[in-house]
Order: C-alpha cells, then structure tokens, then sequence
C-alpha cells in the first residue's frame, strides 16, 4: 500500500490549520473523504438526480438502478448472504434504534434480560435503555478487565436463560479493544440468544464476515470509513428482518393503504419510509470500492503498525497515561485515549490543534466507561490508511509542546 499516493486522493489532507500541515487523528468520529466519493456525489446531481423505486422515467431508472447496486456492494462486503439483508439507515445510532424498536417492542417482554458491556458507545446503551423501559426488560452488563478486554470469565453468570439478546461493540471507540465476539456468539447459541453486534469502529478497519462471525446484526455508518454522513447500514438476518414490525410509516415501505390500515413493502424496503439518502448511498459505493481496491486486510495490516509505533511513542512520553492495551496485537484497533498529568483533555486538545493536529477530546459519548476508567474525559488519537509514521511524530512532538507551554512559570517575567 502506497500511502503517499492514497493521501494525493484526500484533498484536505493538503491544507494547513494554524499556518501548519493538518495531522488528521480522528479517524474514530469521522474519516477524510477521497476525490472518488466526492466526484460521484457531485455526478448524482449533476447527471441523474431523481427519487427512486416510484418514477418510469430515465433519470428515476438510473437513479433506482445505481442505488440498490451499492445495496448489493455493501452485501458483499461484509459478506451477507443476501442485500435483502441490508437496510440503509441515516447512521449506525439509527441502526441500533431501528431494530431494537422493532424487534424489541414486538419481541421483550417483562423479565427478559437485555445484555450489553461495561465499554459500550451511548449509541448501543440508550436505545437499550429505552426499549427496556418501553417492554418491561432488564439491563445486564459484562464486565471489562482495567485494560479494557471483555471479561469472558464473566459470562457465565450473567448470561441467564431469559437473556434474549447481546448487543455489543465489535471494537471500543476509546480503548482500542477488539471484542471476541466469536465467543460471545458461540454463548449466545447455547441459550438462543440474539447478537447484535456495533461494528462503527470495526467495519471500516478490519475484515467482517457477518457468515462467519454468525451474529444475527450489524450496524456501521458510512461516515467512518470514506463515505459521506448521513448513511448507516443495518445487516440482519433476511427471516429475522421479515418477523419484525416497521420501524417508520410512509412511503415505498408499504404494499398497500386502505384508510384505516395498511400491509407492508417486502424486506428490506419495508424499513426505508420515505426519500432515502440517495446521493449519500450511490457516494458511499465509490468508498467501498475504494477500500475494496486496496484491501481490508492491507488496511488492517497497516494499522497495526502504525498502532505500535505510536504506543510506543507516546509511552516514552513523561507523564502520559493511556487507557486500554499498551501494546499492539491482533485484538486491538487503532484509537489510543490518553491523558497528560496535570492537564484536561480539552486543553490538550486546543494545544494540539495549535500545532495543526486534530484528535478527539471528552467523554467521547461513553460516560459510563469514563466512570469505570476513573477520569471525566481523555484525549484520543485514532488512525485510518491514509496516516503515517511521520504523523505520529508530529503528534508526539505537539503533546510535547503543549506540556511544556502549560508547565511555563505563569509570572516568570512579571515585574513588580
């Protein structure tokens, strides 16, 4: 993989932020966009702009045609069986929301228990909240080790025989740590319990094969690994989509409408009310065929170099702490949280960005996992294919500046 030859596609990796080349680490709330998906988004409008499945006319057929296509390119990525099996969502939270309204309202019932993990993104925790609330269900947690890995010695008292579904992040979006969710499935089919699994941060960085992971559900957003906002994906089982009732009313998602009732489109239509994301969609099949010319697996290999490089950089950083694994291996992506003695997150930040790098600071939506690690918030750094060692330098240089601009004698040269 040539990455300098990747970057030439990325034109905003090419400006300057405070008068110096941008350093762009993060890739976990949202990745840089290639010329590719910019260029195909702007030729939807340009050429083809129509809504789809209702119009007989050209554009509205080429429009309908370009659409469900990427419907069958997302299929094929993370290798489901059928697109039938895929509904375009406007982001992984919506995913999430969508099917624990519909299956949850149609399926819970008091008593039954909801699983989740201590580390989960308050996307996979508040749809569960609400659900339970709205159904009569439980809450129950596995608990993660200080390093942030799944505690799999814990299931065994947690899961119960009315624990109906697990709904957990295939990759924490600030410890880095990758979920053995083959484990957590082949528990899962000892009591019949559903998986759904949160794949925002995992999709996008290393190979999934929802065939041979044998989850029931995925969710990822477009977002997060080239495409544009406003798109997300819910893989589901073809059977288990067809059991579960409409998310949203209106629109094609409907077979036919009397006046006081109505019979449902066929899957997955039936979960898309109203005018989708057209442009957005067609736009994220130009991102997949990117990732997919260069490889997932190429991708996923890069990574974890330059995850190791930094882990070990940054260690070397005095009083720097970081929270999850501190060294690199297969069960860790490449988000790095950190924090700095004596410093906020937030200050860390606005001083690196005075350095031109961008990194995420705050709770990073996981206050609970912020209260099991113990701090209110950290700084993260996380990396994509078009990042380079160089960059990671220039992070370690700017954490550097900033903990020597706030450790300066604040009056020094104050004269009285």
């Amino acid at each position: 993989m040539d990455v300098r030859e990747i970057r030439q596609d990325f034109p905003i990796l090419h400006r300057a932020v405070n008068g110096k080349p941008l350093v762009y680490l993060d890739n976990a709330a949202t990745t840089q966009k290639p010329l590719q998906v910019i260029e195909k988004l702007a030729d939807y409008y340009r050429r083809y702009n129509a809504n789809i499945h209702r119009g007989i006319h050209t554009l509205a057929e080429e429009a309908t045609a370009a659409y469900e296509a990427v419907r069958e390119q997302t299929a094929r990525f993370i290798n489901a069986p059928s697109s039938r099996s895929i509904v375009f969502t406007r982001n992984a939270t919506e995913s999430i929301n969508l099917f624990a309204n519909a299956w949850g309202r149609k399926f819970l019932k008091p008593g039954d228990q909801i699983l989740l993990s201590e580390m989960e993104h308050h996307s996979n925790l508040v749809p569960w909240q609400l659900i339970a609330k709205a159904t009569g269900a439980t809450l129950a947690f596995l608990p993660i080790t200080d390093e942030g890995q799944l505690r799999l010695d814990a299931m065994e008292k947690i899961w119960a025989p009315n624990t109906k579904i697990v709904a957990i992040t295939h990759m924490s979006n600030v410890l880095g740590t990758i979920t053995p969710i083959e484990d957590v499935v082949v528990k899962a089919r000892q009591y019949g319990t559903l998986v759904l699994i949160d794949g925002a941060q995992s999709v996008p960085h290393l190979p999934v094969d929802v065939q041979r992971l044998g989850c029931d559900a995925l969710v990822f957003s477009a977002h997060k690994m080239l495409g544009p906002t406003g798109v997300g994906v819910l893989y589901a089982r073809e059977t288990l989509l067809e059991s579960m009732d409409p998310f949203l009313g209106g629109g094609e998602m409907i077979s036919d409408v009397q006046l006081t009732s109505a019979t449902w489109n066929e899957v997955p239509w039936k979960f898309e009310a109203g005018t989708p994301n057209i442009a957005d969609v067609i736009a994220f099949g130009a991102a997949l065929s990117y990732l997919t010319r260069i490889g997932i697996s190429t991708i996923r290999t890069h990574e974890m170099e330059l995850t190791a490089y930094a882990l070990k950089q940054l260690q070397a950083v005095p009083g720097l702490t970081i929270y999850g694994p501190r060294a690199a291996s297969p069960d860790r992506g490449g988000a790095i949280a950190f924090n700095l003695e004596g410093l906020h997150p937030h200050d860390v930040g606005t001083g690196l960005d005075a350095e031109g790098v961008a990194i995420r600071a705050g709770h990073h939506c996981a206050k609970p996992l912020m209260r099991r690690l113990g701090v209110s918030a950290t700084a993260r750094a996380s990396f994509y294919l078009y990042n380079t060692k160089d960059e990671v330098d220039r992070l370690v240089e700017a954490i550097r500046a900033v903990q020597g601009f706030f450790n300066r004698p604040t009056h020094a040269n104050v004269s009285t």
